[in-house]
């Protein structure tokens, strides 16, 4: 007689790379780097963001991206969520505090607010919803590139001195940390965008692998200062349910906006998942650098927002994908294939 394997229902995305995020943040707590050990750990961190947005350069293919442009309705509604729409919602967050949010996490709920869209889910959910699958990958390209640029100045002009230093230093720091090594994997995907192709697996283990070390010196630099006693159980719980809030208002106003604007189904898709989310491989790096000791608490709501978007996203783009197929063509074509959620 055999025995099947114990699985997590097909509609809760809780992946390994997630429960390994978990598990780091445990371990950041438990033994925290500090002194020389802090020191290699931050080095390692700084070099490790910087080839991580290497790979996202050497990644993303000119012509595609160029070909993209066809659609520049679509990829304006996508911007105009997430760097006009999300940021707007986050300076009303002001308003909960100090009765929801203490001053330290609403500072890390704007932020998120902040932050560019993915690029792996929203191509991933967009797919399983029947959605415009090219259309996703530009979006969630352009998106990423531009944050590069607009979000350190979003975060500077709206968070101020409560992110711990936005400075022209700062600035700076993330144009040498973010933006050269991505120029330099544009530069460089003549020669080794092949090699990026044929090996991609193995390098999303080490792009991932690089956010962990991200995540690991973020956490062990709150232990040491104590950051973590400042947050009780319930302020996380408020988190957790102003953060519902947004995702909802956001999944609403892509969907329904998108209509309003006369997109068809598979765009409005397309604009629905990549409108609705942050990403917490783009936002991560910037914290460190922006928020400096802080950035533990700074990222945390980002971390919470990203799981929360995956559970819930995975949910509808199922039910999407049960919708009545279109007449029309298919914006998706051939792309519809399985892909990572991350």
């Amino acid at each position: 007689m055999n025995r099947r394997t114990p699985q997590l229902p097909s509609w809760l995305p809780i992946d390994a790379y997630i429960l390994a995020l978990i598990g780091t943040v445990v371990l950041a707590a438990l033994l925290p780097a500090s002194g020389a050990a802090a020191d290699v750990a931050g080095g390692a961190s700084t070099g490790a963001v910087a080839f991580l947005f290497f790979l996202y350069g050497a990644r993303l293919s000119t012509a595609e991206a160029l070909g993209g442009l066809k659609h520049w309705r679509l990829h304006l509604t996508v911007l105009a969520c997430t760097f006009i729409a999300f940021p707007l919602l986050g300076l009303a967050s002001r308003g909960l505090v100090p009765y929801v949010l203490t001053p330290e996490l609403q500072s890390g709920f704007l932020f998120l607010c902040l932050v560019p869209s993915t690029i792996q889910s929203s191509i991933a959910f967009t797919s399983i919803a029947r959605g415009n699958v090219p259309a996703a990958i530009c979006a969630g390209s352009f998106s990423s590139i531009a944050g590069i640029f607009i979000t350190p100045l979003l975060a500077a002009a709206l968070l101020g001195n409560s992110g711990g230093g936005f400075s022209a230093g700062a600035l700076l720091r993330i144009g040498v940390q973010l933006l050269l090594p991505f120029i330099a994997g544009q530069l460089l995907r003549r020669w080794i965008g092949g090699f990026i192709a044929r090996h991609r697996k193995v390098l999303g283990h080490v792009d991932r692998g690089s956010i962990l070390l991200v995540v690991y010196t973020a956490f062990s630099e709150g232990m040491v200062n104590g950051i973590w006693h400042r947050i009780t159980p319930g302020r996380l719980g408020a988190l957790l349910g102003a953060e519902a809030v947004l995702l909802a208002l956001m999944l609403a106003l892509s969907w329904y906006g998108a209509k309003r604007l006369g997109f068809g189904r598979e765009d409005r898709i397309a604009i629905q998942f990549a409108g609705s989310k942050k990403s917490l491989a783009s936002g991560l790096p910037m914290a460190t650098v922006l928020f400096g000791a802080q950035a533990s608490l700074a990222v945390l709501p980002l971390m919470l927002f990203h799981q929360m978007q995956l559970m819930v996203c995975a949910v509808i783009a199922k039910r999407r994908a049960r919708d009545p197929q279109d007449t029309g063509t298919d914006g998706a074509g051939a792309a519809r294939e399985p892909v990572t959620v991350g």
